[in-house]
């Protein structure tokens, strides 16, 4: 009863003991393990032997595959063998294995087995990517396992070993401490162990400058700041400019916002913040970047400019005359004091004497005593703080009569009558009954009106009341253009936008092409000095917040408005427009009207569309030829897409891919990207794997994203890696895996896109070898002009039309793209003997007139060209029409033709 390998169950009359346990197994990774375990019982006749359960570390195995089977050994004993086959060993297997009897009633355990791997070292700790400051000590981890042990650690930086393997750092796990980097450096391990070694993978430490010290005012006046530091000490890597911010301080309820965020080319290491506000805190901080990148920043230094002087003069100024004083009263100057205010003066003067200057302190109120009272008095007033007086008040004059004699009986001689204010008196009274006479009128006519305007007539005809509305007041919805002036940007970038902002009044706006999460693309017509240019026009549902993003916005544009290349989208200018109501203004920005939409949607509608086309391996080739040129030049302009895809791709009316949706606004995100944890969406199955990881882009990892391109293309228009989940897709990457080469690909072409995945950086190709491998292939396929690859078609015109984003107009009437009523005859023109293409009415539409076109095929307006399948290289051929039969057609309007039935 005490020992877990026996029971016995006096109730029944069974007893089990456990024969044969579990074993141990010490085997390779990827082999097959087999353990037995043997139970036996006897007693309890008409009782069905128990299930034997496995257990991996005292945890149940439920879905692990085992057998199972019972042998009655004699009248009441039996035994039952189970047996657990793992066949592909992983180091997840690894542990203590025994088998159970597991019930409400009786509960057995057999004695532990284990398995044990013996293979190659295998790594829990890598060295990871990381930042740090320029000669500052760090250490670096390593941990490596058997078995066998021990496993002992080679470190490597750049390839070349930092100790041997007798060394105490080398045991694993390992902790290799630096004391300081001055430049950028990549380091991984190898463990060794007597089964061989094994290498992790690499981190790159980033060496960055230290951060700027000893920030501090040079010069400091009422409006400006010179500022002046000391940059930090970036290693091996001169610093090559300095980020200066500055914000305002402001009241704890508000927050703090940049007003100041420009980069400063050194030397000199000093900076002039122009137009700030007198007698203001203000908070400054810098970071100084390298070519490795930016430093920390330094702590907020908070500066203060020198006081102004009042902004405004006194208002309310006041003269009162009571015998031969004057009594002046005023009230402070509105707006900004910009600076304390330390008091009011007064200057006053009249005609007999000069002029007096009285300092009336914080009083706001002076008594004058004159001497002689038959004069005019002329004053005004200013306020002043430490930095100087204000703007002065107005001059007034106050005019003085003289005084009158008080008779000897104390009562002064009645006043004369004047008409002269009588009649203003008169006038006065007769505006207010006019205006009393208004307000009368209107509120009788409010009575009957709406919420919107007056609804009923106080009058009838015919007997009959009579209903005639009139708008109250009109609303204006229009939008407004926002000027560069209006939104407070720098003068420099002002000058860069000249040829960049468009006047939103020039623009129309017409049906909407495609609309996604953050944006919408739509048609639109620009008006020009002798033209009116189709465009297409993408705008932003999210509006800018800041004047940070907005610089940001406008600076990106500036800089895409100079690229100039025939596969890059060519960006024809920028309209900011601000709707009432709303805050920052929205960005437009106008794009060429891209006839056949983006490059996807083409592929996927030649191939899933009502009526299929084939698209010859020439012009999949010309595509990717066409994009490689597009993203070699933005790599010479060392701009990184980050985006690149066959969506994001676009056709002009001449067949030719422009490389487009780089940078400006935020994409129009659709089920391609995927969003992991809190960080932004992302497309994860075009990105390198490196970026993945990391978030780290490079023009390497744009070659990684073109060779998934390719691979759309190749398959015209299919996802990739299909079946794979967003999110299994980086272990799916780690694991060695690649897309697969497509059915009808060249072996060539395969190559060149497999090694854009290479997994180091530095070992997949550059654009410019990418473009001359794809020039190479394309001039290596068969010339499409060569009669025997050519068949002639006849088909209709069509009407149809891609759009900016590969949506089509709508199709009025029968589509003519189908070959009808034709009775499953197609004319041909046979060139050379037994070269033919037996071709399907659904095969032809006026899009691949358009594609040929682009390659330089011959195309009239009664029959157009489709080429061949190619039949060199290792382009599988399509199964052969089996043999047509040829007959003579009389062709009502021409020669006769072959036809094909």
């Amino acid at each position: 009863y005490f020992d877990k390998r026996i029971l016995f169950d006096p109730v029944r009359h069974v007893y089990l003991v456990f024969e044969q346990n579990p074993r141990t197994v010490i085997s390779s990774l990827g082999k097959p393990v087999v353990m037995d375990c043997t139970l036996r019982g006897t007693g309890g006749e008409e009782e069905d032997p128990p299930d034997v359960l496995w257990l991996r570390d005292s945890v149940p195995l439920h879905y692990t595959d085992t057998n199972q089977f019972q042998v009655h050994t004699g009248g009441n004993s039996w035994t039952v063998i189970s047996t657990l086959r793992i066949e592909k060993v992983q180091l997840s297997d690894m542990g203590s294995y025994q088998c159970a009897v597991l019930s409400e009633e009786q509960e057995i355990f057999s004695k532990e087995g284990s398995i044990q791997l013996e293979g190659l070292p295998h790594f829990s700790v890598e060295p990871q990517h990381m930042s740090v400051e320029a000669n500052v000590s760090l250490s670096l981890s390593c941990v490596a396992h058997g078995p066998p042990e021990p496993v002992r650690v080679i470190w490597l930086q750049d390839g070349a070993p930092l100790n041997s393997l007798t060394d105490p750092v080398a045991l694993s796990p390992s902790t290799f401490n630096l004391t300081g980097l001055n430049r950028t450096s990549t380091f991984s391990c190898e463990a060794h162990n007597r089964k061989g070694v094994a290498t992790s993978g690499s981190g790159t430490i980033t060496v960055l400058p230290s951060r700027p010290k000893h920030v501090r005012a040079v010069e400091i006046t009422q409006s400006s700041l010179r500022l002046s530091w000391t940059p930090g000490f970036g290693g091996d890597y001169p610093i090559i400019h300095c980020s200066v911010q500055v914000k305002k301080e402001q009241d704890c309820e508000q927050p703090d916002e940049l007003i100041h965020n420009q980069n400063v080319d050194i030397p000199p290491i000093t900076h002039l913040i122009e137009d700030l506000e007198p007698h203001s805190s203000y908070a400054v901080r810098v970071a100084c970047h390298s070519s490795q990148g930016p430093s920390d920043w330094s702590p907020w230094v908070e500066l203060r400019t020198k006081e102004g002087v009042p902004e405004n003069p006194p208002v309310n100024v006041t003269a009162v005359l009571n015998g031969t004083e004057v009594l002046m009263a005023w009230e402070g100057p509105p707006g900004r004091l910009n600076g304390e205010l330390q008091g009011y003066m007064v200057e006053y003067s009249t005609p007999a004497a000069q002029q007096f200057y009285v300092d009336t302190g914080l009083d706001t109120e002076l008594s004058i005593n004159l001497s002689m009272p038959l004069s005019n008095v002329s004053f005004r007033v200013c306020a002043y703080t430490g930095a100087g007086r204000g703007p002065w008040t107005p001059s007034q004059t106050l005019s003085l009569v003289k005084a009158v004699k008080v008779q000897e009986t104390g009562y002064p001689p009645p006043t004369e009558f004047s008409w002269h204010w009588w009649y203003v008196v008169m006038g006065i009274a007769g505006a207010v009954s006019m205006a009393v006479l208004m307000v009368v009128y209107v509120a009788k006519l409010r009575r009957k009106e709406t919420r919107f305007g007056e609804a009923f007539e106080p009058m009838m005809e015919s007997g009959e009341l009579v209903v005639r509305y009139r708008a109250r007041r009109t609303y204006s919805r229009r939008t407004t253009e926002a000027t560069l002036n209006s939104l407070g940007i720098s003068d420099e970038l002002k000058q860069k936008l000249q040829d960049v902002m468009v006047d939103r009044h020039k623009l129309t706006l017409g049906k909407t092409l495609g609309e996604g999460e953050f944006g919408s693309v739509m048609e639109g017509l620009l008006m020009q000095e002798e033209s009116v240019l189709k465009v297409a026009v993408k705008t932003m549902k999210i509006a800018i917040c800041t004047r940070t993003e907005m610089e940001d916005f406008l600076r990106e544009a500036a800089c895409m408005k100079e690229f100039d290349h025939p596969n890059v989208m060519r960006l024809l200018g920028v309209c900011l427009q601000t709707v009432e109501s709303e805050g920052y203004p929205s960005p437009v920005v106008i794009l060429p009207y891209m006839k056949h939409g983006d490059l996807h949607s083409y592929l996927l509608y030649s191939r899933l569309g009502d009526c299929p086309v084939y698209l010859p391996s020439q012009m999949l080739v010309k595509f990717m030829t066409d994009i490689a040129r597009g993203m070699e030049y933005l790599s010479s302009k060392n701009f990184i897409h980050r985006d690149l895809a066959a969506r994001n791709c676009m056709l002009n009316e001449n067949m030719n891919v422009c490389v487009a949706d780089f940078g400006l606004s935020k994409k129009i995100y659709n089920g391609d990207y995927y969003r992991q944890g809190r960080i932004s969406k992302m497309p994860v199955k075009w990105i390198a794997i490196e970026s993945l990881a990391d978030r780290v882009y490079t023009t390497k990892s744009d070659v990684w994203s073109f060779g998934v391109t390719m691979w759309e293309i190749a398959t015209r228009g299919q996802t990739p890696y299909p079946g794979v989940e967003n999110s299994e897709i980086y272990d799916y990457l780690r694991q060695g895996n690649r897309l697969k080469q497509p059915p009808d690909c060249l072996d060539c072409i395969y190559a060149l896109m497999f090694s854009c995945w290479l997994l180091s950086p530095k070992d997949r190709p550059s654009f410019e070898t990418l473009r001359c491998e794809l020039e190479k292939a394309l001039e290596d396929l068969p010339d499409s002009q060569d009669p025997d690859e050519i068949l002639y078609v006849n088909m209709d015109e069509s009407s149809m039309e891609l759009g900016a984003v590969g949506g089509r107009d709508p199709i009025r009437g029968p589509s003519p793209l189908c070959l009808k009523g034709l009775d499953s005859v197609t004319t041909v023109e046979v060139h050379h003997p037994n070269r033919y293409v037996l071709c399907p009415q659904h095969e032809t539409n006026r899009a691949l007139s358009d594609s040929l076109e682009s390659l330089d095929m011959p195309v009239s307006s009664s029959a157009a060209t489709l080429p061949l399948h190619p039949s060199c290289h290792s382009t599988p051929n399509p199964t052969p029409a089996p043999t047509p039969t040829v007959e003579l057609l009389e062709d009502r309007e021409g020669p006769r033709k072959m036809a094909w039935q």
